[in-house]
């Protein structure tokens, strides 16, 4: 096993990016270029979806083209138009008939508290983002779909730490990669899992460290409906459409793992699975599948933390690396 760190060390992922830096928003395509199928899990009880439901394994659909990360909440969800439209024009989708109709699901941040609250991801910016998007290195931190991310929230906004778009990969053992990629704006604080310290979140008043009591600064915040973290696994492993659906299931503890608290009744929190579609003959191994979920999990937990460290500041609010505590 090797770790890497990018989700396009995957074969037949390319990843690109819009960023509207002035704005404070921005959407991120992962583009698939192969047999890819797809599946979902949305732990969140706040979220921002499209096409999430033709991800379900009973849904007859065997085939991924792209997700759609993006900022501008509900209204960045515009931007997956762009990116059906120039697939469709460069003849990718599902053959129905004489047309084809790509599959691109889609999940959104809710951004709009950055930079500008009037401008969001639409379709001029998943059609850009699609064409940016490379087979190789792509920016990360604040970019795409992490551009107006923060994190550490839940003592107010004005405490909160920039976050960003992070990524990770891995060989395993058997030659297949896993990557995953993540547009971190949680709520929470992030952890390294490892250590069980803090690496961004919610900035104590004197400026000289973290706030500790999450319960008590919670218990006078109003607002908590500005969080989510949305992200993407992807393998060439193959596996049927209800294994994809355990992994994307298991990969949540990945964030679990990193960001306290996860998955609250405020957060969109969404992670997609793409994996290769299992030829003639495949037999599921359960063993595997659990390893292949375990996996996807750890992956996850280091893109969303190298969301967090990549990031820089912007529009007033600082990164990690800003804060002279550190």
């Amino acid at each position: 096993m090797q770790w890497l760190n990018n989700i396009c060390d995957v074969p037949g992922v390319l990843v690109g990016h819009d960023t509207n830096l002035d704005a404070g928003t921005g959407c991120t395509v992962v583009r698939f270029n192969g047999p890819f199928l797809g599946s979902v899990d949305v732990r969140g009880g706040g979220p921002a979806t499209r096409e999430t439901d033709l991800l379900n394994p009973v849904s007859m659909m065997q085939e991924l083209h792209a997700v759609v990360l993006t900022g501008g909440s509900a209204f960045g969800l515009e931007s997956a138009c762009g990116v059906m439209d120039e697939l469709e024009r460069m003849g990718v989708g599902y053959s129905v008939g004489p047309v084809k109709v790509p599959i691109v699901p889609a999940a959104a941040i809710f951004d709009l508290g950055v930079g500008s609250f009037a401008v969001r991801p639409d379709k001029e910016s998943g059609k850009r983002a699609l064409l940016n998007a490379v087979s190789g290195v792509f920016p990360v931190g604040v970019a795409g779909a992490g551009t107006g991310a923060t994190v550490g929230k839940w003592a107010g906004p004005q405490f909160a730490v920039k976050s960003g778009l992070g990524t990770a990969s891995v060989v395993m053992a058997d030659g297949t990669v896993i990557g995953a990629i993540a547009a971190v704006n949680a709520v929470g604080d992030i952890y390294d899992e490892k250590t069980g310290k803090i690496l961004a979140g919610a900035r104590a008043p004197a400026g000289d460290g973290w706030m500790t009591d999450v319960m008590a600064a919670m218990q006078h915040q109003s607002q908590m409906g500005e969080n989510t973290t949305i992200a993407v696994v992807a393998t060439n492993a193959q596996f049927h459409k209800s294994e994809a659906a355990k992994i994307a299931q298991m990969a949540h503890d990945g964030l679990a793992l990193t960001t306290r608290p996860a998955h609250t009744p405020h957060d969109g929190d969404t992670v997609f699975v793409a994996a290769h579609r299992p030829n003639e003959g495949y037999e599921i191994d359960s063993t595997r599948l659990t390893m292949y979920g375990a996996m996807a999990a750890n992956v996850l937990a280091s893109a969303i933390k190298n969301a967090v460290l990549a990031a820089h500041a912007l529009h007033g609010i600082p990164a990690r690396s800003d804060l002279a505590f550190l």
